[in-house]
């Protein structure tokens, strides 16, 4: 094979509301952005069919306001709305370097988004437009990631591309763990079975039902999300 030549025709890939954020506390980088989609520029180049859910850390975490006087079904919404936002701005740094997008949110708002038609995002998708999926689920009590898989089974993905802060699957944080061990493939079973924290276990879990292949790695990297999608030397593959 070419080493320029894709792994795959279509693909589903997760982004952190955190990653878009940069160097700032919250919200997102102009900078963060423009390089995203420079690179998302490279892989529609190479004629890949491209969905991406996007999270909402950046703005605002459910989870982490489990204490505070919002309960936590409003906090997941407020998350939700936050991932729409981020959404609307990829979709239009997307746009201006003349690459055709749709926002899909799971909490439809007419003036702004369409709503979760697989048949017609399975045709945006074949008519090369990148789809945005925003609001995760739908639902409280579910992680983007698992939003993630989801769309990425509807929509029959080759691959779900969750995009993190560490180069892979590891058999500890390696931040933390000097002598942690990366996997370059690791079955879903046995993620399961070392509750490794990477990527939500219910997305794990999610994708070994529907027979979902997994590629975590490194968005800080350069080329990153192109690397991902032609070398099978990046990240760690998580399937059967």
């Amino acid at each position: 094979m070419d080493e320029s030549e894709p792994l795959y025709k279509r693909i589903l890939l997760k982004i952190s509301g955190e990653s878009l954020q940069g160097k700032r506390g919250s919200g997102f980088s102009e900078s963060v952005l423009k390089r995203l989609v420079e690179e998302i520029k490279k892989v529609h180049n190479l004629d890949i069919e491209i969905g991406i859910v996007v999270g909402g850390g950046n703005f605002f975490r459910g989870r982490e306001s489990e204490n505070s006087v919002v309960n936590r079904t409003t906090s997941d919404y407020i998350g939700m709305l936050a991932t729409i936002m981020n959404g609307l701005a990829l979709c239009d740094a997307l746009e201006k370097e003349n690459l055709s997008t749709k926002l899909i949110s799971a909490l439809p708002i007419e003036k702004l988004t369409e709503p979760v038609v697989t048949r017609k995002v399975k045709h945006y998708l074949s008519d090369k437009r990148i789809v945005v999926f925003t609001a995760g689920t739908g639902s409280p009590f579910f992680t983007t990631d698992t939003g993630a898989a989801l769309r990425a089974i509807e929509i029959e993905a080759d691959v779900f591309l969750k995009a993190t802060k560490v180069d892979g699957v590891y058999d500890g944080d390696p931040h933390k763990k000097s002598d942690a061990s990366k996997f370059e493939k690791i079955s879903y079973n046995d993620f399961i079975a070392q509750d490794l924290k990477v990527i939500d276990m219910t997305s794990v879990i999610l994708s070994k039902e529907n027979d979902l292949k997994i590629k975590v790695f490194n968005i800080y990297d350069d080329n990153s999300i192109l690397n991902a999608v032609i070398s099978d030397k990046t990240g760690t593959i998580i399937g059967k």
